[in-house]
């Protein structure tokens, strides 16, 4: 039938993405399947998209890897992300080698909208830029303070100018469309405060609070490090339905070796940890990291970072409950999270560090102005304009669409972010332990006694324990060796045969001796004694939680 054209140059509404999935999965009916993982607070399906060839044998028999979108509610360019892996993994099966050696040898999970209630409100017009998932509208958990509202009804939520002596904000002596810094001891000017869009909740006449949301920010409501001090961390741990459905499929598919979060924004990939310094991590960890890292790096041009060391402006507080967090420090999944899109590095500006710091100096502001400006039209930056606020009086309302600049790159560069983020998706699945039969050797010993040597070995980069946290956190399972016997029986050693875990290749890597290296073996040898009373076979099984399922048989007699 050939794929369903997917134009990835615009952003799809939840009934686009909707009717694209469906499409997908009438194509590929042999090699997709479409479920809903759970249902929103506004009763719309989370879907979940299972890639895998059947005709090599059960995903749950296979290493696995998860990839999951839109979290948070503005990140429109994730969804766009996840929906091109599952086109281009199916589109592309039989063509590229890459993608059939992936979807042969191994099961993909997405979720290309997580929070399609969230998604739909941050959408459509006024484009809230917000995270929420639905559970409260924009601003409705807010006790007091401002309540994002486009109150001018042009369509947009932006910001407000609001004229006052006390400000901290000036308009631009080149451009008046840009805000800058009032300096230091600075007076006799017209100086501004800066605001969201929108009305005051028990406005006292002095003080506009701009209150963290209370809920909503489902990427601090997993268990590991959980608080409620973190902004829309919800009531509890996996309170809302969405997370408490994705954290449920996680744990029934401990197959899963790899994930990839996506986020908008910052051009970055990010690694663990979300709470410790790199010196407190597992120096083989670290490693592996770095090099699945280094392979990110070269694919989209984004560099690898620590989510604490590098992307959190304040080490007193790190960020907590975040999905990450759970899958690598419980499970010891190796887990990335990509911030998609760097609009200030496509607007010219060299940056120093990755984490996005407002405010921004006159240059990086008039850089990415002009960029927003030819690029983004209306869409991205909406023209300063006087309004009678009924609580401030007369103000200006305009400036940056945030939802449309700074959180996702125009329709004309999307296919090749989704593109170059998808390829290394592709390679870090690849990277998962594959654990394999190398030989069964039979040696006959005489009436009727057989003895089965097998070799047991790991082919790929990872080993099949994954981290040294799974290990420490005694979730890694041991490598199963098994024998099951047709026209005889079993005489010596047991049936199944723990052989612990088996290295990758990744530990070629570290640590360097000059002194002489001590691997952990990646093959282990087996045996059983058999006695076959007619003509008959064995078959001997390894099976490896993460690094997949292999059997071999051999006919005796």
């Amino acid at each position: 039938m050939g794929a369903p054209k997917i134009a990835f140059d615009r952003y799809f509404t939840y009934e686009e993405m909707t009717e694209h999935l469906r499409a997908l999965q009438a194509s590929y009916p042999d090699l997709m399947t479409l479920s809903s993982l759970a249902k929103s607070h506004h009763g719309r399906d989370v879907w979940l998209v299972e890639i895998n060839n059947a005709k090599t044998g059960p995903a749950l028999e296979k290493p696995g890897y998860y990839i999951d979108a839109q979290i948070h509610a503005e990140e429109h360019a994730t969804s766009a992300t996840a929906l091109y892996a599952v086109h281009y993994l199916l589109s592309q099966y039989g063509i590229d080698p890459e993608v059939t050696r992936l979807v042969d040898s191994q099961a993909i999970y997405v979720l290309p909208r997580i929070n399609p209630d969230g998604a739909e409100l941050a959408l459509v017009p006024p484009y809230y830029n917000w995270c929420g998932n639905g559970r409260f509208m924009p601003g409705a958990d807010r006790i007091e303070g401002l309540v994002p509202e486009d109150i001018d009804g042009d369509g947009f939520i932006v910001w407000m100018r609001v004229p006052d002596p006390k400000g901290e904000w000036k308009k631009s002596a080149t451009n008046p469309d840009i805000m800058v810094q009032r300096a230091p001891g600075e007076e006799c000017g017209e100086y501004f405060r800066l605001y969201p869009e929108g009305r005051i909740r028990n406005y006292d006449g002095a003080n506009v609070p701009v209150e963290a949301p209370f809920d909503g920010n489902m990427n601090r409501n997993f268990p590991t490090n959980w608080s409620p001090q973190e902004y829309g961390a919800g009531e509890h741990p996996l309170s809302e339905p969405e997370t408490a459905a994705m954290a449920r499929f996680i744990l029934d598919h401990p197959n899963i070796c790899g994930m990839c979060a996506y986020h908008t924004h910052g051009g970055i990939i990010l690694r663990p940890s979300m709470t410790r310094s790199d010196a407190d991590m597992s120096p083989r960890d670290m490693t592996l990291y770095k090099e699945i890292g280094k392979v990110g790096t070269e694919v989209t041009g984004y560099p690898t970072v620590s989510i604490y060391e590098e992307f959190t402006p304040d080490k007193s507080k790190p960020r907590r409950g975040g999905l990450m967090d759970w899958t690598y420090e419980e499970m010891g999944i190796i887990s990335f999270a990509t911030e998609l899109w760097d609009l200030e590095r496509a607007a010219g500006v060299e940056k120093e560090g990755y984490y996005n710091l407002y405010p921004r100096n006159e240059e990086v502001q008039q850089k990415v102005y002009d960029y927003v400006t030819a690029n983004m039209a209306e869409k991205g930056w909406r023209p300063w304009r006087s309004f009678n606020h009924p609580q401030l009086g007369e103000i200006e309302i305009g400036g940056m669409v945030n939802i449309w600049s700074y959180r996702n790159p125009p329709g004309r560069l999307l296919e090749k972010l989704c593109h170059d983020n998808v390829v290394f998706n592709i390679r870090h699945a690849l990277a998962a332990p594959r654990v394999k039969i190398d030989s069964v050797d039979i040696e006959a010993l005489g009436a009727g006694l057989y003895k089965v040597r097998a070799i047991v070995s790991n082919h790929g980069y990872l080993p099949t324990n994954l981290s040294d946290v799974a290990v420490e956190n005694k979730v890694a399972k041991p490598v199963l060796a098994g024998i099951a016997i047709e026209g005889g029986a079993l005489v010596m050693n047991p049936e199944r045969v723990q052989l612990g875990h088996l290295a990758g290749r990744n530990e070629r890597l570290y640590p360097y001796s000059p002194w002489g290296q001590q691997w952990t073996a990646n093959s282990r040898p087996v045996e059983w004694l058999v006695r076959m009373d007619q003509a008959g076979s064995v078959t001997v099984s390894a099976q490896s939680e993460k690094g997949g399922t292999d059997r071999l048989t051999v006919e005796l007699g």
